[in-house]
């Protein structure tokens, strides 16, 4: 499959584009900003630990540039070349497919047989998504299934819901694997409050799956509303997975708390989900849920469509959604070299594409395109390349707004909030334990548009002086 219409275009820009740090630095662009040198020695960080790019855009003058190429931890900026390559070689328009076959006859509303829907990978099939297609199900004429729920998910390879977790903490949001058909990102938002007679606890899951079960072994107590997680603890049951308890000392003055936790695996989830909106719409259902395969030459009874990739990478972006990258960089190995996708083959495509674009890539260390990773590495003149490229891209407009707004929206929305810097700059932000990032750009006060890339790995770095770091950063670029 052809990956992009626009993949011949790109050679056009490439000579445009500066190729190394060496021999663009200058004296004063090699001296750290005052700034930023008190944040230094006062955290006492070692001048190994940092690196940063400030270039005008353009390909402009260079005006910061240190251990610009040392390879580094990028954190979540990482998430920029990931979403800026997916841009340009599939087009701002792509949409990931969903696809629904009735495996049977279909009769005055009843199917007699399974019904099989095939993932395309989509990284926004949420709630309300699934519940629209099967909507259009219900609109093709099925109302009772007899049969079972059949999925499909050989369109990523199986080892691509294999990966160590950043941290122990399996229910957690960000370690959710990537699937081929993935839903809701395999996560319920628990709702927990005291009950009406002041004596009990109260949990309310969102979405409220058919095959969840949860244990409340929550008491509540008199107090103030404070403590980690507000005493609250989340177990999964090892012998029954699909069994979840909530336990813990909940205080008596806190109001309504809300708990993202990953639960089930994603063909479960997927199957509470299908049950419960089903039900919902009036449907008939008590099947269970299998594996299965797609017919062959056999067009689908209903294909359901994403959003756009352009209106996709702003929820990447902004909110830093780790799964959303992950199953991006996967579409992008299956578009280029047929699926089952790996992660390889996704990483593979980003190479080619700096090749494309004539920047060199040894130092870069891709994983799983998020960089949720301990081993991914890139430099800061690298990541400024891509941010130099991505402003003279035919799609500037998509990526640029797809980055947080300082003091306005996503990662960036409680930094740099000062009337006179808010809204000046498009920053995507990194952090990870013993990292902090950013890399965007800043509009500065003279009208000059610049490029900014930091970086910071050190046992500190997401303690607070990373962030301290990284706004002494982004704030003297405004004032350049």
């Amino acid at each position: 499959m052809l990956i992009s219409r626009y993949w011949a275009r790109l050679g056009a820009v490439v000579l445009g584009l500066g190729l190394s740090c060496s021999g663009q630095a200058q004296t004063s662009a090699s001296t750290m900003p005052a700034r930023m040198q008190v944040v230094v020695a006062g955290h006492k960080l070692p001048a190994s630990s940092y690196g940063f790019y400030v270039q005008e855009v353009g390909n402009g003058a260079t005006v910061l540039t240190i251990n610009a190429n040392a390879a580094l931890n990028p954190a979540s900026t990482m998430k920029v070349l990931t979403t800026l390559a997916a841009l340009e070689q599939l087009g701002p328009t792509f949409t990931w497919n969903t696809r629904v076959y009735a495996l049977g006859p279909v009769n005055d509303g009843i199917l007699q047989g399974d019904l099989l829907i095939k993932g395309g990978g989509d990284p926004y099939l949420l709630e309300e998504q699934v519940r629209n297609m099967l909507k259009a199900v219900q609109r093709a004429g099925i109302i009772r299934i007899t049969g079972d729920l059949l999925l499909d998910t050989s369109y990523f390879d199986a080892g691509s819901g294999q990966d160590n977790m950043i941290d122990n903490k399996k229910d957690r949001a960000y370690n959710v694997l990537p699937n081929a058909l993935m839903s809701n990102f395999q996560a319920v938002t628990f709702y927990i409050h005291p009950s009406a007679d002041g004596k009990h606890v109260d949990i309310h899951p969102d979405p409220a799956l058919a095959n969840l079960q949860i244990t409340n072994d929550v008491h509540l107590k008199k107090g103030a509303c404070d403590g980690y997680q507000h005493g609250l603890k989340f177990v999964e049951d090892a012998a029954h997975p699909e069994h979840v308890v909530w336990s813990g000392d909940y205080p008596s003055a806190c109001k309504e708390d809300a708990m993202v936790r990953a639960v089930l695996t994603p063909a479960t989830f997927f199957y509470g989900l299908f049950g419960k909106l089903w039900a919902e719409l009036g449907g008939e259902f008590n099947g269970s849920v299998r594996v299965g395969k797609a017919p062959d030459q056999v067009p689908p009874l209903v294909q359901w469509s994403s959003p756009p990739l352009a209106d996709v990478i702003r929820s990447i972006n902004k909110f830093s959604n780790n799964l959303m990258t992950r199953q991006t960089l996967l579409t992008l190995g299956a578009e280029r070299f047929a699926a089952p996708a790996t992660v390889a083959n996704g990483g593979s495509v980003v190479t080619e594409y700096l090749q494309m674009l004539g920047i060199n890539s040894e130092a870069l260390v891709v994983s799983n395109g998020a960089g949720l990773a301990r081993e991914a590495r890139i430099t800061p003149a690298l990541l400024n390349q891509v941010l130099q490229h991505g402003h003279d891209s035919p799609y500037m407009a998509e990526f640029i707004s797809s980055l947080p707004l300082n003091g306005i929206d996503g990662t960036m929305r409680n930094r740099l909030r000062s009337e006179r810097m808010r809204g000046n700059m498009h920053i995507k932000t990194g952090t990870l334990e013993e990292v902090s990032a950013v890399a965007g750009y800043v509009t500065a006060k003279s009208g000059k548009q610049y490029t900014v890339v930091g970086m910071l790995n050190h046992s500190e770095a997401d303690r607070g002086p990373g962030v301290e770091l990284m706004d002494a950063l982004l704030a003297w670029v405004f004032e350049h």
